[in-house]
């Protein structure tokens, strides 16, 4: 059994990770296998520190050991599961551990500008370790579904949507890594990496990103924040048009499945180079966006 770590405790990731790691409840569908939450320590929070005493509790009737400080795990776990819902801070806290010769798997957003996160694949490459970030969107069963089809033929651009609500503070999630980070995942689930620019047209409610690809095709994200909302996309293929919804019952599921697997082989699922270009995607958009939607290169 792989025992894991859990590190901030200001998202609900904390709590339903561990109840399906865990096998805690009687949903037994939503169970996971091969590691187990063995010890957390809640962290600090500037975005939702509201959120730490509410998940804390619900940790201790987990019946998880807490620490008060997170290198006090180190020695204790074969990995650490990141959680802090701000991006900004993902490097120093997979830090300690990374140096220590701990994998990591470090919760969307990954990182939230391109230095931090080359910081963070230099250092566990460094140390030969894996290194794994994702939205659990990526891995909800109709995305890797329609991925994987090869009826369809190559898929040529596709229109992703998906709520985007944005950081109470602007400084720590900018714009799209706050929430659209979702709908951004499942963008590059489908077209894969080599997005060279970008245009973002932003308003209060909306952002509209539109990705050009090397190879000539063509994406787009609509970022929603007024109005209904709900994750899909519609995918323009060679032989046909599709439009998906993507359901989220099985997400953190299908997303658990793929970091046990992680820690287990010591590979990641997802190359980090293309984590490394989302950000990078993000960080022109948001560019993009803040200058009346002028093109930007996506500097990865």
């Amino acid at each position: 059994m792989i025992k894991l770590g859990i590190l901030d405790f200001d998202t609900s990731h904390c709590v339903e990770f561990t109840k399906r790691l865990n096998h805690i409840g009687n949903d037994k569908d939503q169970f996971v296998d091969g590691a187990r939450i063995v010890i957390g320590c809640p962290g600090t929070s500037k975005l939702s520190p509201e959120r730490v005493e509410g998940f804390t509790k619900q940790m201790k009737d987990f019946g998880v050991p807490l620490v008060d400080k997170p290198e006090d795990m180190i020695g204790k776990v074969d990995g650490v599961l990141i959680e802090a819902v701000d991006g900004t801070v993902h490097y120093e806290r997979a830090k300690p551990f990374l140096e220590a010769g701990i994998p990591c798997f470090i919760d969307k957003p990954y990182a939230c500008s391109v230095t931090d996160a080359k910081k963070l694949a230099e250092l566990a490459a460094k140390k030969k370790l894996p290194l794994f970030s994702s939205s659990s969107l990526r891995y909800a069963p109709e995305v890797v579904t329609f991925a994987a089809d090869p009826k369809r033929g190559k898929l040529v651009g596709c229109v992703v949507y998906g709520p985007a609500s944005l950081s109470p503070i602007p400084e720590r999630n900018a714009g799209l890594f706050h929430y659209g980070i979702h709908p951004v995942e499942v963008l590059y689930a489908l077209m894969g990496p080599g997005c060279k620019r970008v245009t973002c047209t932003h308003d209060t409610d909306t952002d509209i990103v539109t990705g050009h690809w090397a190879d000539g095709r063509m994406a787009t994200v609509r970022g929603i924040r007024k109005g209904a909302s709900a994750y899909g996309f519609v995918g323009f293929s060679e032989k046909g048009v599709q439009a998906v919804t993507i359901g989220t019952k099985f997400i953190y599921r299908e997303l658990l499945k793929q970091i046990v697997e992680m820690f287990r082989t010591k590979k990641s699922p997802l190359d980090i180079a293309e984590t490394i270009e989302l950000v990078a995607f993000i960080e022109a958009a948001n560019r993009s966006g803040a200058n009346h939607g002028a093109g930007e290169t996506v500097k990865a």
